[in-house]
């Protein structure tokens, strides 16, 4: 891949995000439902093949306020830091926030390391206040998986 062609994809991406960014602030998507957080974030999902770590930004009564990309991983995990996920959550004064990645295999079951990483941010959420109200892995369609997604709240896997 040219620098150009990176260049252009990297611009496309921005597009997109802040054309979604400016739709969720009008709209006041909410993310109070697994099935809304998976229908929100699948479409920055498509074609991927790596882990993408999402955090949502809501406002007490779980509307989205904004939405950034964290982390880009490898095609089985992806390093995450309780730092970088609640920087901008600070910084945009959200009151809570829910957790959204991608396995890119298209089986949304979440991992040990998925599961241990949600703990060590709901822990970290709970010394500055801000509240993880869930975890929702996205699987995209396979050949070996419909796709579908999993919320670890609904799944009872976590003490949210």
């Amino acid at each position: 891949m040219t620098a150009k062609s990176r260049f252009d994809q990297a611009e496309k991406y921005r597009e997109m995000m802040e054309c979604a960014e400016s739709y969720v602030m009008e709209n006041k998507l909410k993310a109070d439902a697994p099935d809304k957080v998976a229908n929100f974030i699948r479409p920055l999902l498509v074609g991927l093949k790596q882990e993408k770590l999402f955090v949502l930004m809501t406002d007490s009564k779980h509307r989205i306020n904004h939405c950034e990309e964290i982390t880009v991983g490898l095609v089985d995990r992806s390093q995450v830091h309780p730092r970088e996920v609640f920087r901008n959550a600070i910084i945009q004064s959200a009151s809570c926030i829910v957790v959204a990645h991608n396995h890119p295999s298209g089986d949304p079951t979440p991992s040990s390391a998925d599961i241990a990483c949600t703990r060590q941010l709901i822990e970290a959420g709970k010394i500055i206040g801000i509240q993880v109200t869930d975890h929702v892995i996205v699987g995209l369609s396979s050949d070996s998986f419909p796709g579908g997604y999993v919320s670890m709240r609904a799944e009872k896997l976590l003490d949210f």
